[in-house]
């Protein structure tokens, strides 16, 4: 079963990360980094073979896409295992992309693409040529790194439980918090470019040719959107856009897979899913906060959005008032400050520094969901409801739903994330009541 494969891995990579945890030297470069990405692929290929031995309507398109009915030989088992481009770092792939790229099947033009839109080659190569974004990849990248050496020496981590960091102001604080958390997240995007770059120069970046201007696109195993992040004006995009890969690994390969076939995920996908993202990165308790906080910041961030944004839509046309960049320059400042206090235990990881830091600044992103929450579970909302209501009605139309917007009340939790805290609580009673009567039933018969 491929519970077992990853149950094995999970525990392999927990004694590394205790390991690492006992040895008090969280700034240290151990194994785990390399582990964290072995396990994706390594749990990804147990689900892969078991999807090859189950007949293709139990399956998604994703599942078929991905399945390996025969098992590989040893030599292209180990050739993806240990794929040096990304075996220390990552990006995590899959089998059947890897055995796409050495077969060159994955650069085949499909049906419905111009053959005279075909990208050129080097040679009898059928790789495209992909020596340009590779470069660009790697400038960036190092681009990235040079950033970080530099501003690490202006924001380290330690500065934050100093007492000189006392001696700042309020806003001060906040700002150097930001930029500590700015800083930290440098060397990442460094890293995770240059791994990129080697994949796409290598050919397995490629992701396909536009069928109209025939342009290659090489972000196959893009793992972060650093412009993404950085201008988020919600918390799910702000992590939607971090470590993509990892993401889609929850999603396709715990989220979903926790579901029983004919169900819709519910609130012990989403825990498991939870629980599965905060082993992953290991068990100092600075993890923890910050996934429990972001969960209720996000579910405070969607109720915002769903409930304000709309006053800076014309109800007509769906297109933006005048009045929106202010919407959307507020949301910024909200989102970047209020993360960089989510993320701020990641940075200490120890529980004394975490709380020392967040009160330092006075738990301004606690009082703030707090607050809200508060706000939204009172009266106000459904007055809020009522006004955009009566707006919609006006304008005697309804306001269309964005995609941004479609993607915000989806249910999947991101990075484990929960994406509604209160309503996976309410499914949890739901389901304990109802197991709880089951019972009592038994009892009865």
């Amino acid at each position: 079963m491929p519970w077992i494969g990853f149950a094995f891995v999970m525990g392999h990579m927990s004694i590394s990360h205790i390991a690492r945890q006992l040895a008090d030297s969280p700034s240290s470069v151990d194994i785990t980094g390399a582990q964290m990405v072995l396990l994706m692929k390594l749990s990804a290929f147990c689900w892969n073979v078991a999807d090859g031995r189950l007949s293709e309507d139990k399956l998604s398109d994703f599942q078929k896409e991905r399945r390996l009915v025969e098992l590989p030989g040893l030599l292209d088992y180990a050739g993806y295992v240990l794929f040096f481009p990304g075996l220390l770092a990552g990006p995590a792939f899959d089998y059947a992309e890897y055995r796409k790229w050495i077969d060159t099947t994955m650069f085949d033009l499909p049906a419905q693409v111009d053959p005279s839109k075909k990208p050129p080659v080097r040679k009898k190569r059928k790789i495209p040529r992909s020596g340009t974004p590779a470069a660009w990849k790697a400038a960036s990248g190092l681009g990235w790194i040079g950033l970080f050496m530099v501003l690490s020496g202006y924001y380290p981590i330690s500065y934050l439980t100093g007492q000189s960091y006392m001696d700042l102001n309020f806003l001060r604080r906040v700002w150097v918090l930001h930029m500590t958390g700015l800083t930290a997240r440098l060397k990442y995007y460094g890293v995770w470019s240059l791994t990129e770059g080697a994949c796409i120069l290598a050919g397995l970046g490629y992701h396909g040719v536009d069928p109209v201007t025939g342009k290659v696109s090489w972000n196959r195993l893009q793992n972060i959107n650093p412009w993404g992040v950085e201008t988020a004006q919600n918390t799910r995009a702000y992590l939607g856009n971090w470590n993509m890969n990892t993401n889609n690994w929850l999603r396709n390969y715990v989220y979903l897979r926790v579901t029983p076939i004919g169900k819709k995920p519910g609130f012990r996908a989403s825990l498991i899913t939870f629980g599965t993202s905060a082993l992953w990165h290991g068990f100092y308790p600075g993890y923890y906060l910050s996934f429990i906080l972001a969960s209720f910041v996000q579910t405070v961030a969607k109720n915002y959005r769903r409930y304000f944004r709309a006053f800076f839509i014309d109800p007509s046309t769906g297109s933006p008032t005048t009045t929106k960049i202010y919407y959307d320059c507020l949301s910024f400042v909200v989102t970047q400050l209020g993360m960089s206090f989510v993320v701020a235990p990641f940075l200490v990881l120890q529980l004394s520094g975490s709380i020392l830091v967040w009160s330092r600044v006075y738990f301004y992103t606690i009082i703030g969901t707090i607050v809200s929450m508060a706000f939204f579970a009172s009266p106000a909302k459904q007055l809020l409801k009522k006004h955009l209501e009566e707006r919609q009605g006006k304008a005697g139309a309804k306001l269309t739903r964005s995609l941004s917007q479609d993607s915000l009340s989806g249910r999947e939790p991101v990075l484990g994330v929960s994406a509604d805290p209160q309503r996976e609580i309410d499914e949890a009673m739901e389901e304990i009541k109802a197991e709880v009567e089951a019972r009592q039933k038994r009892k009865a018969a």
